[in-house]
């Protein structure tokens, strides 16, 4: 009876040590699939669209997923992008101008928010609604970028940035003359943790904290225009195109190079020593901790350690990926590519990235 006990007994024992062994393959597992998730994403599979797939102009500024849809900003108007169609609406439609440079969609009501040359417009429920700024009293018509905030409406226009309360229709308008701005000339608006960031031409980035109402500026500390003579001192330089706002991380586009801010911390990146495609930068999204930088010679994309740039062939179609890694380079070859180096906007919706560009829109699949 004894030697039958240690038998059954030592059942347990192997159960459990198969347990063991078991529960380390799958920390293994979830390990790799961690540092999967966190790598920086690889994107082939792409297919482009122009005027001749449905789009009404191949210039597009800005792309913006929502669901099963994709919104993308057209000199042409607004094409949107649904069920494997093209619907196209203009000023006949409703829209303020058929310029279409920036969207947000309320993640609240579902509005969409759309930054023209020459107005904003929130088409809800089906129908348009324009705001000017001899109709509502925003700072500009031209505007650049917008973002919605909760019930907050935010807008860089070149007459300064504006707020615009949803529930009771009033804008607050923000320049050289109550914030911390060189002049009203503002690029960019992003929102994140708490605060709302402007981007300012030869301002730098201003930061508002919601809670407090009030501002501070980062900008160059070296104030020299041509160079950046102290690394990682400040942002990189005081003209500002963009920024992004993600895990606690924010990203400066600027026309002389590329910004990382930890709230304590910076870092700045050129095209000479880093991965990045070129330092005039357009336009920068982050999601996690991947920012996805639009430049004038291609697409980068990074976490401030890795890069994977991508550009496209100037006679045909076909591209690659360029992977930087400190001195470690290698090349992932693409036909076709990205419809065009010269990129204006960029979203990213689970393992699908839209890519709008100055010739087509681009879209392409994570393969990593």
């Amino acid at each position: 009876m004894k030697i039958k006990f240690n038998q059954y007994a030592s059942i347990p024992v192997a159960l459990l040590l198969i347990g063991i062994v078991l529960m380390g393959f799958t920390l293994r597992d979830e390990n790799s699939k961690t540092n999967e998730t966190n790598a920086v994403p690889v994107y082939g599979n792409w297919k482009n669209f122009t005027k001749a797939d449905g789009l009404p102009g191949n210039k597009t500024y800005a792309v913006h997923t929502d669901g099963d849809r994709v919104l993308v900003g057209t000199h042409e108007g607004l094409a949107v992008y649904e069920n494997g169609e093209w619907t196209t609406y203009t000023t006949e439609d409703g829209l303020s101008h058929n310029g279409v440079i920036a969207i947000d969609v309320n993640e609240m009501t579902g509005d969409v928010w759309l930054g023209t040359m020459g107005g904003l417009t929130r088409w809800s429920g089906g129908n348009f609604e324009v705001y000017t700024q001899m109709n509502s009293g925003m700072p500009n018509d031209l505007i650049y970028s917008v973002v919605c905030d909760g019930k907050d409406v935010w807008i860089a226009t070149g007459g300064g940035a504006g707020k615009l309360d949803t529930y009771t229709g009033v804008w607050e308008i923000f320049t050289e003359e109550n914030a911390p701005m060189h002049e009203p000339w503002t690029y960019s608006v992003c929102a994140g943790g708490g605060k709302v960031f402007i981007s300012a031409w030869g301002g730098g980035v201003i930061e508002y904290t919601k809670k407090t109402g009030k501002f501070r500026d980062y900008v160059d500390p070296d104030g020299n225009m041509e160079i950046d003579l102290f690394p990682d001192d400040g942002v990189v330089h005081d003209i500002t195109t963009g920024g992004a706002w993600s895990d606690g991380i924010l990203w400066i586009a600027t026309y002389f190079g590329l910004s990382r801010y930890d709230g304590v911390h910076w870092k700045g990146y050129f095209d000479h020593d880093s991965g990045l495609a070129s330092n005039f930068i357009n336009y920068v999204y982050s999601k996690d901790n991947v920012a996805y930088v639009c430049t004038d010679q291609g697409l980068s994309i990074t976490d401030g350690d890795t890069w994977v740039t991508y550009k496209t062939n100037e006679n045909d179609a076909n591209g690659k990926a360029i992977i930087t890694k400190g001195d470690d380079k290698s090349e992932k070859l693409f036909s076709p590519s990205i419809s065009h180096n010269f990129i204006l906007g960029v979203d990213v919706q689970d393992d699908v990235i839209w890519v709008a560009t100055s010739y087509g829109l681009s879209r392409g699949e994570r393969i990593n």
